[in-house]
């Protein structure tokens, strides 16, 4: 029978800014990004709506004025078409798909179109759940995102990735559409508690140990600075984590993951399963700290990665302040099942195809496997718990001596 097929190629131009005070009326750069393709269209004002994070806005009172007076200055070409709509974030704003409903709403109430621009200022949780919004509003809305985390602003808001948790799994609803844009303002950064300063650490470990291991090694040298969030440390670290990603996307020859592997999801297949099982009492960072440790030892116990550098990588992870090690790896079922170990299923399915979880050879250096040897896990799961421990312990001599 005759069939029809074509290869269709779609190009995408993905820019990441970076900037410090980007809504001070003498910063341009937010206005150029917006005008930019219409610049040359005297005629045409882009219409603009604007979501934010509540807890920026309590953070910073003013933020909300200094956003309108910014937009004022730019009425020959920009229409913030409302006041700045804030919105609660954290991972709660993912658990519902009413929110994606409520932006829907406003996107037809203001007649935002396919030339307009739909703005998320927040975290990532938020940034995630206003792109379904906008990927999903007359199929796709220019969307712009303003990090404020650490995280956001090194990995997932320069991402691809846009969704909510549904059904008890992460990201089960979403999408996969780039942004127009995304502009980090290092200024967002200094109000951040220092758990949300830490968390975006351990992406950039993450993509160090699979990709660079000179850039590894760039951490331990800062990993004092890191711990004490010193900005210009913190800025080299977003940088070049958010470089690696957009190569990885850029590269990578599957940016939308039609295939069974994502290797920048190295650590977070059990990072995934404790977010839920602590009820998001662990952040995600904190979670896949822990993730990237359990991998990182069940590499070694492989025979794939060596000794010392197996010890490197955990050292650091406790150097910039993460706990390795959760009472939820060790939750169970009426059935005496592990519920961690469930979660390996969970990312095979979430993926489609085969299990596929990075490991490591070498810092620096990740590869692919299609199976886990579960007593091994279980091995790896329990030498944290004992690491645990022992530095618990430690800690308390020393308090007490």
């Amino acid at each position: 029978m005759p069939h029809l097929e074509q290869t269709i190629e779609v190009r995408w131009r993905h820019q990441v800014h970076f900037t410090k005070d980007v809504f001070a009326l003498t910063n341009p750069l937010l206005a150029k990004v917006l005008q930019g393709e219409s610049a040359a269209v005297v005629s045409r004002v882009a219409k603009v709506l604007l979501i934010i994070d509540e807890a920026l806005a309590q953070a910073r009172p003013a933020l909300l004025v200094e956003i309108e007076a910014y937009f004022q200055t730019y009425t020959k070409s920009l229409l913030l078409v409302c006041p700045p709509v804030v919105m609660v974030g954290g991972e709660a704003v993912k658990n519902a798909y009413f929110r994606v409903s409520e932006i829907h709403a406003l996107i037809d109430r203001h007649h935002i179109d396919r030339h307009n621009y739909l703005i998320a200022i927040g975290g990532g949780a938020l940034l995630d759940m206003v792109g379904l919004a906008a990927a999903t509003a007359h199929r796709g809305v220019r969307h712009v995102r303003l990090p404020t985390t650490t995280l956001s602003q090194d990995d997932s808001g320069v991402g691809v990735k846009n969704g909510i948790n549904a059904f008890g799994k992460k990201n089960f609803i979403g999408t996969f559409s780039p942004p127009y844009a995304v502009v980090n303002d290092a200024r967002f950064l200094e109000t951040l508690p220092a758990r949300d300063k830490r968390a975006g650490f351990v992406e950039a470990v993450k993509v160090a140990c699979i990709r660079d291991g000179a850039f590894f090694a760039q951490l331990e040298s800062d990993a004092l600075a890191l711990a004490e969030f010193q900005p210009e440390a913190m800025q080299r670290l977003i940088f070049r984590c958010a470089e690696l990603h957009l190569q990885h996307i850029a590269t990578s020859g599957d940016p939308f993951e039609m295939g069974s592997a994502r290797p920048l999801d190295f650590g977070h297949w059990a990072a995934h399963k404790l977010e839920q099982l602590s009820e998001f009492r662990l952040r995600h960072g904190e979670a896949v700290a822990i993730g990237i440790a359990l991998d990182v030892i069940y590499s070694r116990l492989k025979g794939f990665l060596s000794a010392p550098a197996s010890e490197r990588v955990l050292r650091l992870l406790e150097q910039l302040g993460f706990d390795l090690y959760a009472s939820e790896l060790f939750h169970e079922d009426e059935n005496g099942q592990c519920l961690v170990l469930t979660g390996l299923e969970e990312f095979r399915e979430h993926l489609g195809g085969e299990l596929t979880i990075t490991l490591l050879r070498e810092i620096g250096q990740g590869f692919e496997v299609h199976d886990m040897t579960i007593p091994l896990v279980a091995t790896a799961m329990e030498e944290l718990r004992n690491r645990h421990m022992s530095r618990t312990g430690a800690i308390v001599r020393a308090a007490t001596a």
